[in-house]
């Protein structure tokens, strides 16, 4: 029997989850085992996966699982070095080169289990068939105008917390603008016709925001990019990967410019495949901008969960995209889950031999 081990999230400001009770209870009749880790963090309570049919574990328990169960969760395992010996299921951030990635695979390795990483569960088309990209966009434009407001002002953008709803995370953005003396900046998306840039474009227009939207066919010439620079605020919604062209140069905070704000929602300073050059490292809920010049000031949001900023719509989300393969776990060796697992194989055996 297929046994699915919801794990609590370890990271800090992480209340999502990938599995809703509705969904416990679907695999469940299927005949899957499910386990649920209690969380005090988790914005789904325990009780309604106890109802679904889930047995119930302690947090943080997953370590001491059965050998053949699969270990289901979403953001980063403690970085304590030790060999993990199951199979994971969740966003390793493991196979473009990132140093943190190579560690994590090589616990992998050591211990012999495997990761099936959730970035690239996709279908026969390469096609990706669950993420959290639309809340990704939504809550990154949000937090990137709220850096713009801020800056209007003089400031950087104050710490930022869960908000109870999509409603209540567009009306903060509004009074901010309002409050920095009610212009609304022009804005650029790159990516505009996937997941995160119309979640992007969503909020923007929501707002006032005049939205110039561009994907393959504005950027297919590869750059320069000068018509970014005449945008107020610019929003990266690209993920990172070879033959990605570079949109932000290291050297364009010098050039002249009206762009103020960058939020880079795809969030990938690590990878050499970035196209944001300007910045070198994630920013969090305590810190969410970073200054990357002064005269005159550009901003970067980069934060890395921004899903966890809308946890409920967001998990409802995923995990209604997620389960029809979930219950597909039995036949682990085909489909998405077969391709998932023959991109683990491929990359620790070409990049890590």
């Amino acid at each position: 029997m297929t046994h699915l081990w919801v794990r609590a999230e370890q990271r800090a400001n992480e209340d999502r989850v990938a599995v809703t009770p509705e969904g416990v209870k679907a695999l469940v009749a299927a005949g899957l085992r499910v386990t649920v880790e209690e969380s005090r963090a988790r914005v789904i309570g325990i009780e309604g996966y106890r109802a679904a049919g889930a047995e119930i574990a302690p947090e943080n328990s997953w370590p001491e699982a059965p050998e053949d169960a699969l270990i289901f969760g979403l953001k980063e395992l403690p970085e304590d070095g030790t060999p993990l010996r199951h199979r994971h299921i969740m966003f390793g951030h493991a196979f473009k080169g990132q140093p943190s990635g190579q560690l994590l695979l090589k616990r992998f390795v050591a211990g012999g289990g495997a990761l099936y990483d959730l970035e690239y569960l996709v279908d026969d088309q390469g096609r990706r068939v669950a993420a959290f990209g639309y809340w990704a966009g939504y809550a990154g434009a949000a937090v990137t105008l709220l850096s713009y407001a801020a800056q209007q002002q003089g400031g950087l953008c104050a710490p930022v917390s869960v908000w109870p709803s999509a409603g209540a995370m567009e009306a903060s953005v509004r009074d901010a603008l309002d409050a920095a003396g009610g212009a609304r900046p022009k804005a650029l998306v790159i990516g505009a016709l996937g997941r995160v840039g119309t979640g992007a474009s969503d909020l923007c227009e929501k707002l006032g925001l005049q939205v110039t939207k561009w994907d393959m066919a504005e950027t297919a010439h590869g750059g320069p990019f000068p018509q970014l620079l005449e945008h107020e605020v610019f929003f990266n919604c690209i993920l990172a990967r070879p033959g990605t062209p570079v949109f932000v140069p290291a050297a364009a905070s010098l050039e002249p410019r009206k762009l103020r704000a960058i939020g880079d929602i795809a969030c990938d300073p690590d990878s050499d495949f970035s196209p944001v050059k300007v910045y070198d490292r994630v920013t969090d809920w305590q810190a969410p901008a970073l200054r990357v010049h002064d005269d005159p000031p550009l901003d970067v949001m980069a934060i890395d969960n921004l899903p966890s900023l809308l946890p409920r719509e967001s998990s409802e989300d995923f995990a209604a995209q997620l389960l029809p393969h979930l219950l597909a776990l039995p036949a682990l060796d085909a489909g998405v889950w077969g391709r998932a697992a023959d991109t683990y194989t491929t990359y620790i055996t070409e990049e890590l031999a």
